[in-house]
């Protein structure tokens, strides 16, 4: 970032407490070699991975489970002109040890659209960004609107 281009970087611990309090989020994956993003509910664990629970059959699954994928999360307010975005980064697998799905059941996240076949996908944070918009921002010492 830039001195006075009206953002803050974020450290790793502000993006994890920012991404924690919102109940949805974006997984940036690829899709017959193409970007593809789709909105979902999560839940970050203890360690800061991104839980999401889906469907055995989802896209997401077949497409992002082994792969690198990115999720990204924010909270905006277009009155104020700020909030913040936060973007984490690494591999995507699906929880097959039996105990650690038990202990997801439990505390991860609840499917907004529930199958009768779920797993959950983890998506470890190898590298986590986010930066801040402050409100009133200024340039060059003027006040933009």
């Amino acid at each position: 970032m830039y001195a006075n281009d009206g953002f803050r970087e974020l450290d790793r611990q502000e993006c994890l407490s920012l991404m924690a309090g919102v109940p949805v989020g974006r997984i940036v994956y690829t899709r017959r070699a193409l970007p593809a993003v789709l909105p979902v509910n999560f839940r970050l664990d203890h360690d800061g991975a991104v839980l999401i629970r889906t469907s055995v059959t989802s896209e997401i699954v077949s497409a992002a489970a082994g792969a690198v994928v990115a999720f990204e999360a924010d909270d905006v307010d277009a009155d104020t002109h700020s909030g913040w975005s936060v973007v984490i980064t690494g591999p995507a697998t699906l929880v097959t040890d039996p105990a650690e799905h038990e202990r997801l059941l439990r505390t991860g996240p609840r499917s907004w659209v529930p199958s009768p076949k779920e797993v959950f996908l983890r998506i470890d944070p190898e590298l986590v960004t986010g930066r801040e918009l402050l409100a009133g921002r200024t340039l060059y010492g003027l006040h933009l609107p």
